[in-house]
């Protein structure tokens, strides 16, 4: 488990190796994809209050965009979703760009209003 910045487009959710400082840029996370593409992808709101809280299950499909018209879309809507990822040209200096397709998606919260 991992945590993510992702940004969803044309139905796809994409996700980056960012500049931000690591060992190194050939992530474990990545060659795992690579193996088996089988992902998913937990979001959450978290609150003090336990009666707020929910989460977003996307069980998917991943695929290294290596090059193409679909990696500069996912950079684009990373850099549109996240001004740091403008501010540390992420569209220039991006390692894998991942992108998920989801098959499954399950939603859960504590309360219903």
């Amino acid at each position: 488990m991992v945590p993510v910045c992702y940004a969803v487009a044309s139905d796809r959710i994409y996700w980056a190796v960012d500049a931000k400082p690591k060992r190194t840029r050939e992530l474990r996370r990545v060659r795992h994809i690579g193996d088996n593409p089988h992902v998913s992808l937990v979001v959450d709101t978290w609150d003090e209050d336990w009666s707020r809280l929910q989460w977003v299950l996307v069980e998917g499909t991943a695929a290294i965009l290596d090059q193409g018209p679909e990696r500069t879309r996912a950079l684009a809507a990373l850099v549109a979703k996240y001004p740091q990822y403008a501010a540390m040209r992420l569209a220039e200096v991006a390692g894998a760009v991942i992108a998920i397709t989801p098959t499954r998606i399950r939603a859960w919260r504590a309360r219903q209003d």
